[in-house]
């Protein structure tokens, strides 16, 4: 007994020892001073980046004030097979960190057997003179095994602690894979919306270039107006037309993508014709680094660092021995089952088994070298990933308050245009303007009634862009930025209409 009390404590003491491989330290990596797009550096908002996803990340969506958005994002949420993927994944990832961690316990089986044996008279005896008899006997001999690996140089551990970090990184793969779900399915909305506003600004147009048509027809029967003049507004008319029918098509796109999203056949989903929402977010006026901290990819990327890091110290026990407790069991030997749990019948056997590799064609020192540069390659992920994460938030900062400029100056442009539109019609009336001129200028409202649209919708993009780049909202995000304005449709297809 004592020498089995000696034994267990050897085993504790290697336990305790720290485990064999190199501790895991997250490399350092700085983020910048301040951004491109902000007037000034605030010092106290920067640090070295440290991946911190548990950071809220807030239901951003519902900063647009769109009830249909909301809806679709909610929907996506709970129907999306992707996520339900991701989801299994990480239950996976869950159970596998389990699993492993149950090699820090010993295994415990029981077992039994029973068994009637004839024996033969001829077998060979202890000596020559002895005489055997045929003899038949039973045993009956229920045991408890026992078998446990002491972990002395900490590699079941440092493999516990990879399980751990891979559920861990699981677990992040999963919440990146919700926001880049989201974030799809806000920029598919927008973009629909967008083809929306197109479509009924080309459906308009479309009618007041028919009414055109006709007026050119009926100059040409009265032969105030030439051939050429006629074929040219026939051709600009269907023209527009085709362009309408092209972006119905894309508008069925966005359309059946929404519904793949939200998990639903694209067969028995539709969404009603609508607008674009009234209000843009506020733009930040700072962005501390840890909003990048909580972006999902960068905290996965860190996972699997550790992770990898931790199976240099796998790979490294290799190359020492294993030391197991077996055989060891516990049980009872009789050939009567009345006798079965007496005392005299007590079996038990505990031994300590050491086996070392000593020859392996050079497998053992190839596992470390492949772990070693694994771990080289997840930190080089992981810095790739920062560095993404600054670009895409500095590309969306960039295209927000470019769009903002670029929107304010077309919606000079819309006006002017429409201007010289009504000018040219009264002119045309009038015979003072031929066709073409009137073409060309009715070409370059519609273009530009367009690009307004498209900047509009862009704006949108931008910002669901910068969440996406953020890993979620701002401070000040849902206190919306000032009613955008944009001059209404029906004041500038109204007074197009007016003029004819």
């Amino acid at each position: 007994m004592k020498r089995l009390i000696l034994l267990g404590l050897i085993g504790l003491a290697c336990v305790g020892c720290s485990p064999i491989g190199p501790d895991y330290e997250r490399p350092a990596l700085d983020l910048p001073d301040n951004w491109k797009s902000l007037p000034s550096a605030n010092p106290a908002l920067w640090k070295q980046a440290e991946p911190a996803d548990e950071i809220p990340k807030g239901k951003w969506w519902t900063a647009f004030g769109d009830e249909t958005l909301n809806e679709l994002v909610s929907k996506a949420l709970d129907n999306n097979f992707t996520l339900k993927a991701s989801l299994a994944r990480l239950d996976q990832a869950i159970a596998q960190s389990e699993a492993r961690g149950a090699a820090l316990l010993p295994t415990i089986t029981a077992g039994a057997t029973a068994s009637r044996t004839l024996t033969s008279a001829n077998r060979p005896g202890t000596t020559y003179d002895s005489v055997n008899v045929q003899t038949v006997q039973n045993d009956y001999r229920p045991v408890a095994i026992m078998t446990y690996e002491i972990d002395w140089l900490g590699k079941v551990r440092r493999d516990v602690e990879a399980a751990n970090y891979t559920a861990e990184q699981a677990r992040a793969d999963t919440e990146n894979v919700k926001l880049l779900i989201s974030a799809q399915v806000a920029s598919s909305y927008f973009l629909l919306r967008q083809y929306d506003e197109e479509i009924r600004v080309l459906s308009i147009v479309v009618s007041l270039q028919e009414k055109l048509r006709s007026l050119v027809e009926k100059r040409y029967n009265e032969g105030a107006a030439g051939r050429t003049e006629l074929a040219q507004q026939m051709a600009l008319t269907e023209t527009t037309g085709a362009q309408l029918e092209v972006l119905k098509s894309q508008r069925n796109v966005q359309e059946n993508l929404l519904a793949t999203l939200t998990g639903t056949p694209a067969a028995n989903f539709s969404i009603p014709v609508g607008k674009l929402p009234a209000h843009l977010p506020a733009f930040p006026v700072s962005l501390p680094s840890s909003l990048l901290e909580r972006r999902p990819d960068v905290a996965a990327a860190e996972r699997a660092m550790a992770a990898a890091n931790a199976q240099i110290g796998v790979a490294k026990a290799a190359f020492f021995p294993s030391l197991l407790i077996a055989p060891a069991f516990f049980g009872t030997d009789s050939t009567n089952m009345a006798t079965l749990l007496n005392a005299p019948s007590m079996i038990w056997s505990i031994g300590l088994t050491a086996t070392q590799t000593l020859f392996d064609g050079g497998r053992i020192s190839a596992n470390y070298r492949f772990a070693q540069a694994g771990y080289a390659g997840t930190v080089a992920n992981y810095k790739q990933s920062v560095l993404v994460a600054i670009q895409e938030t500095q590309d969306a900062m960039s295209n927000i308050q470019q769009y903002d400029r670029a929107r304010i100056k077309q919606d000079e442009g819309v006006k002017n245009y429409i201007k010289a539109y009504q000018t040219s019609l009264i002119r045309y009336q009038e015979g003072l303007d031929n066709a073409q001129t009137l073409a060309l200028i009715q070409q370059n409202s519609l273009t530009a009634l367009r690009i307004k649209w498209q900047l509009h919708g862009a704006q949108f993009l931008a910002n669901v862009a910068l969440i996406k780049a953020l890993g979620g909202d701002w401070e000040g995000m849902t206190k919306p930025a000032p009613k955008l304005s944009m001059p209404a449709d029906a004041d500038i297809l109204g007074s197009v209409k007016d003029g004819d």
